[in-house]
């Protein structure tokens, strides 16, 4: 049996492109992550400023 060296080599190339893609992807996703848990964090609440209340 003979190895079919083209197909081989498109497997290959498309293999490298997965992985490059992947690795991008998760570079972008860490990044993302990265700032949402950064600022994930409940703000205090601030007491109403007299300026909502409507008794003067």
């Amino acid at each position: 049996m003979e190895i079919n060296w083209i197909i081989v080599g498109v497997v290959v190339i498309f293999v490298l492109i997965l992985i490059v893609f992947l690795i991008r992807k998760n570079q972008k996703d860490k990044k993302a992550y990265t700032h949402f848990m950064n600022n994930d964090f409940k703000k205090a609440i601030e007491e109403e400023s007299d300026l909502n209340d409507d008794t003067y």
